[in-house]
This record gives C-alpha cells, sequence and structure tokens, in this order.
C-alpha cells in the first residue's frame, strides 16, 4: 500500500499544479506542502537584535508597528509584503518584512491606518534579512498602501546590472523548482530567521 499512498500524493501534487496552484513534496521532511510559500517576520531586525531591557524601555511594537527610541533619535517601521512572482503559478512567493519609514511617512500611515487612502506611497527600506539570499544592507522600495484591508505592498528599486538576486527575482519571477528551494531551506535550516 506505500506505492498507492506515493501514487495518489503525486498525482495531487500535479493536479495542484495543472490547476497554477505550487506543491511540493519536500525533500528534507518528505511531507506535501501545498499553496505558495509564505513566511514572514515578527519584528524588524532592529527590534530582534536589542536586548529584553531595550525593548522594555526603549521600544514598542505591534504585529504592523514599530518604534525604537534612543537618545534624540527614533526609528519608525511597518510591516508590509514582498511579492516574488512563480512561474506558471497562480499566487506569489510572499514574504511579511518590515520596512523602515521617514518619521512623516509613518505619521501619515498611522493616521490613515483604518481608512487607507488610494494612491499612498511611500519611500523605506527592508528592515529584515531573507532567508536564503546574500546579505544585502538595506535595500530600498516603495511601499505600496493596500485599500482592501492587506497590509502594503512592496516594489523594490532596480535598474542596475548589478541588482541584488532578491530584486532580479521580484522583477523577472522565479521558477517552481527556486521557490521549493528557498522554501525547503527556511522550513528546514536552522539559522533560517523566517517565522
Amino acid at each position: 500500500m506505500p506505492n498507492e499512498q506515493a501514487f495518489y500524493a503525486f498525482n495531487t501534487v500535479k493536479e495542484l499544479e495543472m490547476a497554477g496552484i505550487f506543491a511540493f513534496r519536500c525533500g528534507s521532511c518528505e511531507e506535501i506542502h501545498e499553496g505558495s510559500p509564505s513566511f514572514g517576520f515578527n519584528a524588524p531586525d532592529h527590534y530582534a537584535c536589542l536586548t529584553d531591557e531595550q525593548k522594555a524601555v526603549n521600544a514598542r511594537i505591534t504585529s504592523d508597528l514599530c518604534e525604537i527610541t534612543f537618545e534624540d533619535q527614533t526609528d519608525f517601521f511597518i510591516r508590509a509584503v514582498l511579492e516574488i512572482p512563480i512561474h506558471g503559478v497562480s499566487e506569489p512567493f510572499l514574504w511579511g518584512v518590515w520596512v523602515s519609514l521617514s518619521q512623516k511617512s509613518y505619521e501619515r500611515y498611522v493616521e490613515t491606518y483604518d481608512t487607507p487612502v488610494e494612491g499612498d506611497c511611500f519611500f523605506g527600506w527592508v528592515c529584515n534579512a531573507i532567508p536564503w539570499y546574500p546579505e544585502a544592507g538595506n535595500l530600498a522600495t516603495d511601499v505600496y498602501v493596500q485599500t482592501d484591508g492587506c497590509r502594503p505592498l512592496l516594489r523594490l528599486h532596480s535598474g542596475s546590472t548589478d541588482d541584488h538576486p532578491l530584486i532580479l527575482d521580484q522583477v523577472n519571477g522565479i521558477t517552481a523548482a527556486k521557490a521549493q528551494q528557498i522554501a525547503e531551506f527556511v522550513l528546514h535550516t536552522p539559522t533560517a530567521t523566517a517565522t
């Protein structure tokens, strides 16, 4: 019967792929994962690296907003979504990341949080190291507010021949095989920090 079960699972993955739904049998755990991968960070790296005392004294964080104050400087962060298209799949690979905004942009975002304004867009910097990709420091991005109750969408700045691989992947999309590689890495590598 194990062969019958494996055959059924294989057909299920094939059927999902034919419907444009991402699915794969994991090479590490042998489970079938259905749906486009989605990984997120609970906090910007700037917050995650603080001590417990610093978090209590210098920072405020919710599921969507973060402020960190030291001496006369406050840094402002919001949670957003970075989409990477997967070739032949209807839903993209999603990264829930934090971006830093200027105080003016942050205040506008907070002010219109419950009633977002169509067309609002802010400049920001990605503030999480994305697993699997090479370290990039901060990546410049435009932050597009969504009016449907979803988190803002990011469009990374591109235009250089030496763009970071994450930028190239957002512009060009990735294969299903690469999406699987990245997902397996994040799911099964202890050093991958996305949750």
